[in-house]
């Protein structure tokens, strides 16, 4: 397919994705000012939006296939939403919900989808308060897609994390960003890489993984804000589309530091690196929909681990590395002892994961 069409690789996180927001989007669409006072805007690519302290944003799901082991495609928008808004520091409190279903959709099929929605939003205490329900004709789409907005605001706990930052550096931001890191900060994962990506590529293909994997799609906010309690927290982050290489990356260029990590201290679990292996994947590109990656002062980073490691959600928490001075890219300390560059991905490798 030409330069002058869409790719599947346009929606999948990385560099290609990156280019075309850059190039096609932002000039199009940004700069627009407001009455209010916008304190994120749409140009800084964060994980949402912020104007008169409302936290703002939305996402869209077109995974494949709608339903896998460990969760459907309503437990993914609803979760992935609450976790947009909780990564930058603050607390959802609403959500709206647009559907636009394919004629010949199996209603049994959308129930148990609504039945997720429900459920993640019972569990979290967050309300749908707003929708849209939209039905195409036939063969113009795959089933279902579902957007997500949310709202939410200052987390209660947000002002005193950031107090301990302050402690031990200097820290001028309100907010959890990208651009927060600074040498010394020490770079953790909540749990284990991958299992999201390969469940959903293996139930599409069939390849015999999902009998021993589940996507990680959950929720994240409750844990989110036991490690705020804790304090010390400068950037979160979801490694979802473009996985973890993709938000490390992110990370290095806005806050233009080098960060180093170790391959030997990520978790994965031995199914995502067998499926790896086999199909020639880079585990680091691959999405994850339930962890979150934290960069932490690192006078702070073991109490944040601890307190991760007693919630069902983190519990597989680990320290995976370091912020430095140097060159802006993300350098892996191999298990073998060599070192490699681990570059932005072009894509996620598996098309229409979220």
């Amino acid at each position: 397919m030409g330069e002058d069409r869409i790719t599947l690789s346009h929606g999948a996180g990385g560099a290609v994705m990156q280019k075309l927001i850059a190039k096609n989007i932002l000039n199009r669409v940004s700069g627009v000012k407001s009455d209010g006072d916008i304190e994120i805007p749409l140009e800084d690519l964060e994980d949402a939006g912020i104007i008169e302290g409302i936290i703002f944003t939305t996402d869209s799901y077109v995974v494949k296939p709608i339903f896998f082991p460990g969760g459907d495609i309503g437990h993914l928008a609803v979760s992935g939403t609450i976790n947009d808004i909780s990564v930058m520091g603050a607390q959802p409190l609403a959500l709206s919900l647009g559907l636009i279903l394919e004629e010949g959709l199996l209603i049994s099929d959308l129930d148990k989808i609504l039945d997720s929605v429900g459920k993640v939003s019972k569990e979290t205490g967050i309300p749908i308060i707003t929708g849209d329900t939209k039905v195409m004709e036939k063969g113009a789409l795959d089933k279902i897609c579902i957007n997500t907005s949310g709202i939410g605001k200052r987390s209660r706990h947000l002002d005193s994390n950031i107090e301990e930052v302050k402690k031990f550096r200097e820290f001028e931001g309100k907010w959890l960003l990208d651009s927060n890191l600074r040498e010394g900060d020490k770079i953790i994962i909540s749990g284990s890489i991958g299992d999201h990506g390969i469940t959903v590529l293996s139930t599409r293909e069939g390849y015999g993984y999902e009998t021993k994997l589940e996507s990680d799609s959950c929720p994240l906010n409750f844990m989110i804000s036991k490690a705020l309690e804790v304090g010390g927290i400068v950037a979160m982050k979801d490694p979802t589309r473009g996985g973890l290489a993709n938000t490390l990356n992110e990370w290095s260029q806005k806050s233009k530091v080098n960060i180093d990590i170790n391959e030997n201290d990520i978790p994965i679990k031995e199914p995502v690196i067998a499926a790896c292996e086999m199909l020639g994947i880079e585990v680091l590109n691959i999405a994850n929909e339930g962890k979150a990656v934290m960069a932490v002062v690192s006078e702070k980073a073991e109490d944040v681990v601890e307190v991760l490691k007693k919630t069902q959600e983190g519990k597989d928490a680990s320290i995976i590395g370091e912020v430095k001075k140097g060159e802006e890219i993300v350098i892996l300390n191999t298990s073998v002892g060599g070192k490699r560059i681990v570059d932005m991905p072009i894509g996620d490798p598996v098309p229409r994961i979220c």
